[in-house]
């Protein structure tokens, strides 16, 4: 998902366009950690990126998505890039201690 969310609107307001956008994010990652995970991968990671415009988004936790979202709210930002890439990922074996 590579996104800029419009929060402004004519007859919804700024509060409800937020939880809006908070209910896509979370539609969206439910939706993907449904999907069957690819062949030899053990899980499914995400890499997140936030910001005012796509050109000032910087990388962040998948886990402050909502912080920073209630940030952009604080600040009454108009709109906000969000983008959630989905990648496989492996687990490292566990070394045995003999």
């Amino acid at each position: 998902m590579k996104k800029t969310f419009k929060l402004t609107h004519e007859k919804i307001k700024y509060a409800r366009l937020i939880d809006a956008a908070k209910h896509e994010v979370k539609k969206y990652l439910r939706r993907e950690r449904n999907k069957k995970l690819p062949e030899g991968a053990d899980f499914l990671d995400f890499d997140c990126k936030y910001g005012a415009t796509e050109k000032e988004a910087k990388v962040i936790d998948l886990t402050e998505i909502n912080k920073y979202i209630d940030e952009a709210a604080a600040q009454n930002l108009t709109s906000f890039y969000l983008e959630i890439l989905a990648k496989s990922g492996v687990r490292p074996k566990k070394k045995e201690n003999s």
